[in-house]
């Protein structure tokens, strides 16, 4: 059985169980601290960083575009039958989330409203952008999930917990994107994607008071960049 090795609150690490299950495939999860990486986890993960994939031969992939590429290549896509430009740009736009991933995650740990105003301003480009592109819908391109669907999950998902805890919404902007999220949480893909903990742990990492989102006061010199280089996920 595939094997996960996964820190509970990872974007990268969702965008791949969220895979994992759209396309049924069985697979086991064991969860590490970031802070506290065993050394049996760094010397299968040349990076240092979740998610890794053990395969079935006993191989760690890492890298989540690797490791969504290999699913891809071994078990049947969600859209077998779509052209080969149209799973470049499907490549493209899923690429256009992981790498807002750290951007949101940045923009959520912001310590006061100016930084929260800067960083969301760099999700809003992003936006901006996928507003302008999605289909007639419910998902990204049409009626059918796709891997784009799945890449911008994580994203989807922490902005409606986000606003949930905090009144705060990243995408009171873009109508056609809060139809989108909407849609995808009814797929019931989010909260299979991650354990059963994950919106506690994740409110308390993101909305604590350490956090202008979180207690709504602006606070200089709390200022956390963690999130910069992935230590937060």
């Amino acid at each position: 059985m595939l094997e996960v090795i996964s820190f509970k609150i990872c974007p990268f690490v969702q965008r791949v169980t969220a895979l994992l299950e759209a396309k049924k495939i069985p697979y086991k999860i064991q969860y590490i601290r970031l802070k506290d990486k065993p050394q049996w986890f760094l010397d299968v993960s040349p990076n240092g960083q979740v998610p890794v994939l053990i395969t079935e031969s006993g191989i760690a992939l890492f890298e989540s575009d690797a490791i969504v590429e290999y699913l891809n290549d071994i078990y049947p896509r969600l859209e077998p039958d779509i052209s080969p430009e149209q799973r470049a740009l499907d490549r493209a736009w899923s690429y256009q989330a992981a790498k807002h991933y750290l951007v949101q995650c940045s923009a959520q740990r912001s310590a006061d409203k100016q930084t929260l105003e800067e960083r969301s301003n760099k999700l809003d480009k992003a936006f901006e952008k996928v507003e302008k592109t999605i289909g007639n819908g419910p998902f990204f391109k049409d009626a059918r999930l796709s891997d784009v669907d799945i890449a911008w999950l994580p994203i989807l998902h922490r902005a409606a917990i986000i606003e949930l805890h905090s009144g705060y919404d990243f995408l009171a902007d873009f109508p056609k994107m809060k139809a989108w999220q909407a849609k995808m949480l009814q797929t019931g893909l989010a909260e299979k994607s991650v354990p059963e903990d994950f919106e506690q742990q994740f409110v308390d990492f993101y909305l604590s008071e350490n956090t202008y989102l979180g207690t709504g006061k602006i606070s200089i010199n709390n200022q956390d960049n963690s999130c910069a280089n992935r230590s937060c996920c």
